[in-house]
């Protein structure tokens, strides 16, 4: 697929590398000569220096034979403009990175298709969603919703005393009454190897799990693991950058007690005249005193979303010192998700990630709906939907010539999730959440195309 990238800052040259990774036609656009040049020597991509809402750049790129233009630069404006002109010069499709989350919220009313933008995305808005999807999970590290809960995708570590540690997934399935969740990946503690779990697989002390579930599975998941729903009500938030403010506010509207520390006085004064029910405190975070004097101690989980990555990862340390159950740091490099656990943080976040997820689903063939990548697994989990024409249709599972390094994790028919086992049946319209290792997934995708 030929891919234009406008923008080479921190999502878009992580884009393109996982693009490029995957042997995509990718052309990087941007202004800033000295980015442009670590792009061409690190990765395998074509570069263009110049502004990316020129037109002479644009033709110059091959916009005309283009399947698809991402605007990722930091101004909202340009990638807008961006994604406008290459849909006049031929682009089949596009999408624009904004952080004006109005423009998502609006998006029927204002019609941006029809003006030649085909997605918009936020990877702050994606960000607060996370966040605020995980304190509504509190007792996983890693959570995905598909059609708005009827499958859910959740991750946790396995302690010594899950009653499952030493079981295969066959003795699982054996003891389940009925089946509400099924595990999809694994990963052994201490190692970044990846396993679709088997009937023979045995679960181990330590391994980071994955389990697809429908809603009422997610308590027989709790107790089989030995893990409490904590129900978190008091919540601290270190930052008030768009991620911080969109949390507060989201977090502020679902009930939670919100206490926001942000370091810059007119910040502070705006997001407490925007969100009155949030407690909005003018100080620095990485103060441990001014921690203690508003109560850390108290809180049941700490977000911290400041634009520094150590500093958000240190007061997590400090705040989980404190006693608080749930802390959740935003990072920006992608190595320090293999250290959040042995480190003691309950969950790592990354704008880059987030975005790139919602993105990879316009370059997947079939129909994909839905994509996330599992956190520091080398795994992905896409939803596909189902046509009369699609190899799957009307077939067994157990008939179907699927990859031992994919797994279906769960079927979603009428707005229903199901937990579909070998004699189920694959209608057309049925949406399909499949997880698979990489060297799986171009035969998977041919099932559904």
């Amino acid at each position: 697929m030929k891919i234009i990238v406008a923008g080479a800052g921190e999502v878009g040259f992580h884009l393109a590398k996982l693009l490029s990774f995957e042997s995509q036609d990718i052309t990087l656009i941007d202004t800033d000569r000295t980015s442009l040049q670590y792009a061409d020597t690190h990765l395998d991509i074509r570069v263009v220096k110049g502004d990316a809402t020129s037109i002479s750049v644009l033709k110059d790129a091959d916009v005309a034979n283009t399947e698809l233009v991402i605007g990722v630069t930091s101004s909202e404006t340009t990638n807008i403009t961006v994604c406008v002109l290459a849909k006049q010069l031929g682009a089949k499709r596009t999408i624009a990175r904004i952080s004006n989350s109005e423009f998502i919220e609006n998006k029927d009313e204002i019609g941006f298709t029809h003006l030649g933008i085909d997605e918009l995305i936020s990877p702050e808005s994606l960000a607060a969603s996370e966040i605020g999807l995980l304190l509504n999970q509190s007792g996983f590290n890693d959570t995905y919703e598909f059609e708005d809960g009827a499958l859910t995708m959740v991750g946790l570590i396995l302690s010594r005393t899950s009653s499952i540690v030493g079981k295969s997934v066959r003795d699982l399935a054996d003891v389940s009454e009925k089946y509400s969740y099924v595990p999809i990946a694994i990963q052994r503690s201490g190692t970044q190897y990846t396993i679709i779990p088997r009937g023979d697989t045995q679960f181990r002390e330590g391994d980071q799990v994955y389990f697809v579930t429908v809603k009422e599975g997610l308590e027989s998941i709790y107790t089989m693991v030995g893990k409490v729903k904590e129900d978190l009500k008091n919540v601290m938030i270190l930052g008030g950058s768009n991620i911080g403010f969109k949390t507060a506010r989201d977090l502020c509207a679902s009930k939670f007690k919100v206490k926001l520390i942000e370091s810059n006085k007119d910040k502070a004064f705006e997001i407490a005249d925007d969100v009155p029910s949030c407690l909005v405190i003018n100080g620095d975070g990485r103060n441990v005193e001014l921690l203690e004097e508003e109560a850390i101690s108290d809180m049941d989980a700490f977000v911290s979303v400041t634009g520094n990555s150590e500093t958000n990862i240190m007061s997590c340390l400090v705040a989980k010192s404190r006693g608080v159950k749930k802390t959740i740091a935003l990072v920006e490099n992608m190595d320090y998700f293999q250290l959040s656990q042995s480190i003691g943080i309950n969950t790592l976040i990354n704008k880059k990630l987030l975005a790139a997820n919602t993105i990879f689903r316009y370059i997947r063939k079939g129909e994909v709906v839905a994509i996330t990548k599992l956190n520091n697994m080398n795994v992905e989990l896409l939803e596909f939907i189902v046509h009369t024409d699609s190899a799957v249709c009307n077939k067994v599972i157990r008939e179907l010539d699927f990859p031992r390094s994919a797994i279906i994790g769960g079927i979603i028919r009428d707005g229903q999730g199901i937990i579909a086992l070998g004699d189920f049946e694959i209608k057309e319209g049925d949406r399909v959440v499949v997880c698979c290792l990489p060297q799986a997934l171009e035969k998977v995708e041919k099932l559904f195309v």
